[in-house]
């Protein structure tokens, strides 16, 4: 049974807004006449979001969407609902009247709906495959097989709540320096742009040889006066140029594999996307998901191309026998401690419990290469920016300097 969103007028000719379920579009607006509301638009939902009900269904061909933190937020209390024993249709209703989002409201409506028709909850998820990724719909489907759907809603909780704070964390950090950054550009290029020309004016007139300081600045203002427009023109289509050429898998994977080759990012990216698949893997091991299925669904979370293809060659040699350890070094991506925390997990027997380590130990790796990182950027970008802000002012002051001299 299809769940539609509809906006209708109550006797008094308030607009009223809501989400109700129907076999179809016209026994939804009967429903509503009945109940005493004129229905001015109904859209049915599914994975695109509310669409017009004329609009033939499909389960699977939107771009819904639903934030990281929404999503952790719902799951969460899902997973209270789960463990109080509520029926499954029941928990989503309560999650999705307790919801101030709309667009959460109306996806948990629908899932809700296809529960009630007869699917199991992680069928009904993968309706919605842009809301719930792949370990999520993987991992709820695991918790349903083994009877503890509450227990690996909370780790899928926990999962989130923790890539979401390592993604914020991040965020943060870069914040402060990208502004700092775009701030020492603009005020360069205003300097040479607009204050210079006006300052050396005055030596137009003089008889004199400048120096060669003051004649690079000229130069260099007098190039970004009469081309500056033109550049700015010839790099944003060299940026669209770029952009286009990374939607296509040959050069985004020559992209990729050159940022894993530059001296700092490389090692970010190695330590970010290290963190995510071990994350995963240990949620989905400890869900009971068999180890090549945890690896597929880990792989797909790697957004460094080189990288996932090694994770994929390394499940095919496991699949023939080779420990997950032994894979993964041989790829080259991974660093050794990862390594080593893996094949100690394989050799104990707590690959799960070794896995967390390991995504803990990259979390933290991340967190402080980008906190050192930036400790030292901010004050080398004030150094450059002074540096700048000298020569313009030596270019400036020198002529002066040397027709003092002429003068006494």
């Amino acid at each position: 049974m299809p769940a539609f969103e509809y906006q209708a007028l109550d006797a008094g000719g308030r607009t009223r807004k809501g989400v109700t379920e129907g076999d179809t579009a016209r026994s939804v607006r009967a429903q509503l006449r009945s109940d005493g509301l004129t229905p001015l638009e109904l859209r049915e939902i599914d994975d695109a979001g509310p669409r017009p009900a004329t609009v033939g269904r499909s389960a699977t061909g939107g771009r819904g969407h639903i934030g990281p933190l929404d999503l952790a937020l719902a799951t969460r209390q899902m997973a209270t609902l789960a463990r109080a024993g509520l029926p499954v249709e029941e928990w989503l209703a309560t999650v999705a009247r307790q919801s101030e989002k709309p667009r959460v409201r109306n996806i948990l409506h629908a899932v809700r709906t296809r529960v009630m028709e007869g699917h199991s909850l992680a069928s009904a998820l993968a309706g919605f495959p842009r809301v719930f990724p792949e370990i999520y719909r993987s991992t709820v489907a695991s918790g349903e097989a083994s009877g503890h759907l509450d227990r690996v809603l909370e780790r899928l909780a926990e999962y989130l709540e923790s890539r979401h704070a390592l993604r914020q964390r991040v965020l943060l950090a870069l914040i402060y320096p990208i502004a700092l950054t775009v701030v020492a550009i603009l005020v360069t290029v205003g300097l040479v742009v607009y204050v210079v020309p006006e300052v050396v004016q005055v030596f137009d007139g003089l008889d004199q040889e400048l120096p060669a300081i003051t004649r690079g600045l000229i130069a260099t203002s007098d190039a970004l006066r009469d081309w500056g427009l033109a550049g700015l023109i010839v790099l944003a289509a060299l940026t669209g140029l770029l952009a286009w050429a990374l939607r296509h898998p040959g050069p985004r994977t020559q992209y990729h594999r050159l940022l894993l080759h530059l001296p700092l990012v490389g090692r970010l990216i190695r330590g970010i996307n290290t963190a995510r698949f071990a994350r995963t893997l240990s949620i989905l091991s400890a869900s009971g998901v068999s180890l090549l299925e945890a690896l597929r669904t880990g792989s797909e979370v790697v957004s460094n191309r080189p990288m996932r293809t090694a994770i994929e060659n390394a499940s095919l040699r496991i699949r023939e026998g080779s420990s997950i350890g032994r894979a993964l070094e041989d790829t080259g991506f991974f660093p050794p401690i990862t390594v080593h925390l893996i094949r100690s997990g394989e050799s104990s027997g707590n690959l799960t419990e070794m896995l967390e380590r390991a995504a803990e130990t990259q979390e933290q790796e991340v967190e402080s290469r980008i906190s050192l990182s930036m400790g030292l950027f901010e004050p080398l970008l004030i150094l450059t920016m002074g540096g700048v802000v000298l020569t313009i002012v030596l270019a400036i002051l020198l002529p002066i300097f040397e027709l003092n001299q002429l003068v006494n």
